[in-house]
């Protein structure tokens, strides 16, 4: 597989939670630091380097100003350094709760407080140098293993989660990290968590949560008894190992996971590459060869489509499409038109792409009829979580409304409905548009919803009135967005 751009390592952004629930702050102000905010937002999102000088210690960085914190001898903290110096250097102590102890390397203090009375002088650890390391990415990707350079995913004749794919395609390659009891989760496709020992459960028990730690940008999972996650044998089976400090075995990384789609034309047929190069709508079924990863341009809202055989969909002679190209080029962009439960394809060559008689696929028209619409099936999203500009999508406590604005995510359960899409809350009940826009997660019967993939990892989502869905001022999640556009987009 080609790497320009299809696997990307995320950039691990988290949050500080101290023991009140707020959650360490770098102000523009006099560039202070304070643990006031009930919520994770810009201010509050921070990234771990590594020591330059290639010691234990690390680097924290405001992704909000750019800045390092830094610890005087006296005590004294704040978030101005420019370049990381001497009093930026902290150890990082998991503790066996899962939070960490922040102690300043040069001086040997520990680091915490609350709201604005925050330093580094104890010299020992109370609750109030203790931290919850709280991700602020999206919390859904392709888990990889660093040693063995191969992808974890789901197993289910095994019933095991093992590192041993080759590329992240399918629903099974999808990795949700679940935030319980101040540790993490890993959550299958099939809403199963992954268990210390390698075995699947249904509930999130103490065995399966995990301490996150992190070594040179890598992940490592430690379990309850100190032990560290790690591929084992030859079928590379995620389980605890005798470890019990992280080595490359032990470490992974986090890669964005792009939407994965199957493409159905008018003569019910799904399109694929089965057969060849050839682009066609010939097959009954939808598995490898049917399946196109999706990725959208960040400039000019186009998309490509990427097949399994190792190549993207290109507009060749004649208008024909071949999935034959290595690169990405102008001839593999293509405009997506959305059109209710349907979309249409338009090639650079200014044609939309049609079926043909005999089901090849090939930009050769001027518009848009039966021949020229597809239904467009997301099909690597079966649990959904989504962040807008404001924080995540969760219910809201004693209610069946939904926010948006939520430092805490909720796991959705996803389903297909022809062309649209069937959202089921925590409850089990259906998303669906009350009285003034809101949306409400206690249906008894599911509303269809549509989603247009309008941004690179960002989609909109249409209620039946016609409306976006976007997170209002008051942080309720309503139906009432003209444009998707801003507050109406979502991370997925």
């Amino acid at each position: 597989m080609p790497t320009n751009g299809l696997h990307q390592v995320l950039k691990i952004q988290f949050g500080l939670l101290n023991d009140t629930d707020r959650y360490l702050t770098a102000e523009s102000f006099g560039f202070k630091v304070n643990a006031s905010a009930p919520s994770l937002k810009r201010k509050q999102t921070w990234v771990l380097e590594p020591d330059p000088g290639q010691g234990n210690a690390v680097l924290f960085r405001s992704s909000h100003l750019g800045r390092y914190l830094s610890a005087e001898e006296d005590g004294r903290v704040a978030c101005e350094a420019e370049r990381p110096g001497r009093d930026c250097r902290f150890l990082v102590l998991p503790q066996p709760d899962g939070r960490w102890a922040l102690q300043s390397e040069p001086h040997g203090r520990f680091f915490g407080g609350t709201e604005d009375r925050l330093s580094c002088f104890a010299t020992a650890v109370s609750p109030a140098e203790l931290w919850t390391v709280h991700l602020a990415i999206h919390p859904q990707a392709h888990l990889l293993s660093v040693s063995r350079r191969r992808y974890v995913h789901l197993c289910p004749q095994e019933d095991e989660m093992a590192a041993d794919g080759n590329a992240p395609w399918g629903v099974d390659a999808l990795v949700t990290l679940v935030f319980q009891g101040r540790r993490y989760c890993l959550r299958s496709c099939d809403s199963r968590y992954l268990r210390s020992d390698g075995r699947l459960v249904r509930e999130p028990e103490a065995r399966a949560r995990y301490t996150l730690e992190f070594k040179a940008g890598k992940l490592a999972f430690k379990d309850c008894d100190g032990r560290y996650l790690a591929p084992a044998g030859p079928t590379g089976t995620l389980r605890a190992g005798r470890s019990t400090r992280p080595g490359k075995d032990e470490l992974f990384d986090l890669e964005e996971s792009h939407p994965q789609v199957v493409l159905l034309a008018a003569n019910r047929r799904y399109v694929s590459v089965r057969q060849g190069v050839n682009v066609s709508a010939n097959q009954d079924e939808e598995l490898d060869h049917e399946t196109f990863l999706m990725q959208i341009d960040r400039e000019t809202k186009k998309c490509t489509f990427y097949a399994c055989i190792g190549g993207y969909w290109a507009l060749v002679t004649h208008g024909g499409i071949q999935a034959t190209a290595t690169q990405v080029s102008a001839s593999t962009m293509f405009e997506v038109e959305w059109r209710g439960r349907r979309v249409a394809l338009k090639a650079h060559n200014g044609r939309y792409v049609c079926m043909k008689k005999n089901g090849q696929l090939a930009a050769t028209s001027d518009f848009v009829g039966p021949d020229e619409e597809f239904v467009l099936k997301l099909i690597n999203r079966p649990l959904l979580v989504l962040r807008g500009l404001d924080g995540f999508v969760s219910q809201r406590r004693g209610s069946s409304q939904l926010d948006a604005n939520r430092s805490a995510y909720d796991v959705f359960h996803l389903s297909f409905s022809d062309g649209a899409y069937h959202i089921r809350g925590r409850g089990g009940g259906f998303w669906h548009t009350g009285s003034h826009g809101s949306v409400c997660s206690d249906g008894e019967r599911p509303e269809d919803f549509l989603f247009e993939f309008r941004e690179h990892g960002r989609l909109a989502i249409r209620a039946r009135s016609g409306k976006y869905l976007r997170g209002g001022a008051s942080g309720l999640l309503r139906a009432d967005g003209d444009v998707p556009a801003g507050f109406a987009l979502w991370e997925y």
